[in-house]
């Protein structure tokens, strides 16, 4: 993780560790202004990603609309949706970072032989072939496949292709994840930043080239095209970051053979991958749930429900920004036995994260109808699809401190690279808490209830996660978090109030959502400030440094 990448394209500077002194001897003394940095265009890359997100939607709904043809097309989405999660977001992530962080250290202090080229080659080829197997498996099965994820669709031939063409998404995303966590523990993060944009851009062509011959079935050849390009954006940077080989000073390799800190060697162990893929798995199952129960309802019920969640999601991928940065500086931190460094940023990143979160959380459900009307009502989706999914939208944000929350400590779970059964249990709980509430009231309140039992389930596991960091993972002082996440959950409520008063007072949707906007920002800021919210302060000084720093470079 502490690797220098060569500047150049798809690579972020990187601080080396050169020769001896502190700075050899604790790699994970990173510098708060790479963080930013890194931060900065992770997020600025993240943010286009979700914009031409926002665009892909826009394009399914006005292509498409909201009704059976659609509802197929977001049932087979559910496999990207599964690969995503599994082999990008979060799976593959958790387990092979740490991985490479141990295998960045033991290279940093000189272990003979290149450990890390040996662990690329100990698990890439196995990977790939799995990955082919899956995806074989998932075309064959795709008619019982969709049956079993949404039985209730009158005629289900059409999930069924999309469902074929978006199996070969299990392969390109794998290999994309792999790619992703490698190039992020070496603290390169430009190209793995840039693969949701490459992605989006792919099937937003393809609807607009294919739609009209292949209808709805061209948003899923966009996604199979679009998974490759993923992959192929990142292989240049990530060649070169395996040709590369780390100096060590005079001695060093000799001294690395008899000295006790150079961590032992560990190879990935199944016990670890079984836990964060079964992790990941429950997870995502929350989608299956939703839209398991959604099918049972009229059509077009799984479509408010998706594109509800696509925006709501908005703020809590921003948030979770920082911790795709902070992640490898925490597994190296704990690799090199720094409890305490890694304790405390993990602190920071909770504080953080849920100030930015819960600002978002405020806007969606103060503006959720002006957001809707503006992103998606014309053609094909009408105002009754927007109230509808306006509706869907606030109840489902209810729930994003939750998932944020449960984002930013998985990683503290699985940052030390062992085996941790806690949380598959702690997301198992939550699992059955909205299977539950999801089956008692969809039939009352419809896709409310089973956004309402999202929100219910998620922030069960976030609390079991928060309670349970310092028996089954770090130290974490609990009642210090939560007494900085109640800061910002104050502020987050009265701005909600207000910015709801003023968005609805315009006719016009776009002057509602701009007065809504600008009255839950200055609101969640002035109270989040006064309250004495963690989390304010770094942003306040990071916009205050990039400003100054961007008027020097204009008038110098």
């Amino acid at each position: 993780m502490t690797m220098t990448p060569s500047p150049g394209a798809g690579t972020l500077p990187s601080e080396p560790v050169t020769g001896p002194g502190p700075e050899a001897e604790d790699p994970t003394a990173v510098s708060g202004r790479f963080l930013a940095k890194a931060t900065l265009v992770t997020a600025s890359l993240s943010i286009a990603g979700s914009v031409l997100g926002l665009v892909r939607d826009q394009s399914l709904a006005r292509l498409f609309g909201a009704g059976s043809e659609t509802d197929a097309f977001l049932v087979a989405w559910t496999i990207p949706e599964f690969a995503a999660t599994l082999l990008i977001e979060d799976g593959l992530a958790f387990a092979l970072i740490p991985a490479f962080s141990l295998a960045l250290a033991r290279r940093a202090q000189g272990v003979p032989g290149d450990p890390v080229r040996s662990l690329v080659a100990g698990t890439l080829p196995r990977l790939a072939l799995g990955l082919v197997a899956v995806s074989t498996l998932v075309i064959g099965a795709a008619p019982y496949l969709a049956g079993a994820l949404a039985p209730g669709l009158a005629d289900p031939r059409p999930a069924t292709d999309c469902m074929r063409l978006t199996a070969t998404c299990v392969l390109s995303f794998g290999l994309a994840g792999y790619c992703s966590a490698v190039l992020r523990a070496h603290r390169s993060f430009l190209a793995p930043a840039a693969i949701y944009v490459i992605y989006n851009t792919g099937i937003i062509t393809a609807m607009f080239l294919l739609g009209g011959r292949l209808g709805v079935r061209s948003a899923a050849v966009g996604v199979s095209v679009g998974g490759f390009l993923m992959v192929a954006v990142q292989l240049p940077p990530l060649c070169r970051q395996l040709r590369q080989r780390t100096r060590t000073p005079s001695g060093g390799r000799a001294r690395a053979l008899c000295d006790d800190s150079v961590p032992p060697e560990r190879p990935m162990d199944l016990g670890l991958v079984t836990t964060v893929l079964l992790f990941a798995l429950c997870r995502q199952s929350q989608v299956l749930i939703e839209r398991f129960l959604a099918s049972t309802l009229p059509a077009g019920s799984i479509s408010h429900l998706n594109y509800a969640q696509k925006v709501a999601q908005i703020p809590m991928s921003l948030s979770l920004m920082l911790c795709t940065v902070t992640f490898p500086v925490v597994a190296r931190a704990l690799a090199d036995g720094h409890v305490e460094r890694a304790r405390g940023r993990v602190e920071r990143d909770l504080a953080l994260t849920s100030c930015l979160v819960l600002s978002g959380v405020s806007a969606v459900i103060a503006c959720a109808p002006q957001i809707v009307q503006l992103l998606f009502q014309r053609g094909a989706f009408t105002a009754q699809d927007t109230a509808a999914t306006a509706q869907v939208l606030r109840v489902y944000a209810l729930g994003l401190l939750g998932q944020t929350l449960v984002g930013v400590l998985i990683r503290s779970y699985f940052s030390a690279g062992r085996a941790n059964w806690y949380p598959v249990g702690a997301m198992t709980v939550g699992i059955v808490v909205t299977s539950w509430i999801g089956a008692a009231t969809v039939h009352s309140f419809g896709v409310a209830g089973i956004a309402a039992a999202n929100a219910v389930g998620i922030t069960t596991t976030a609390t079991l996660l928060l309670t349970g960091m310092r028996q089954h993972s770090m130290p974490v002082r609990t009642r210090r978090v939560l007494a900085e996440l109640s800061r910002p959950l104050r502020a987050a409520v009265v701005a909600t109030a207000c910015g709801a008063f003023t968005a609805s007072v315009p006719r016009s949707a776009a002057a509602g959502l701009a007065l809504g906007l600008l009255t839950v920002t200055v609101v969640f800021g002035l109270l989040a400030r006064v309250l004495g919210a963690l989390g304010v302060t770094p942003v306040l000084r990071s916009v205050r440094t990039a400003t100054r720093r961007h008027a020097h470079g204009l008038f110098r």
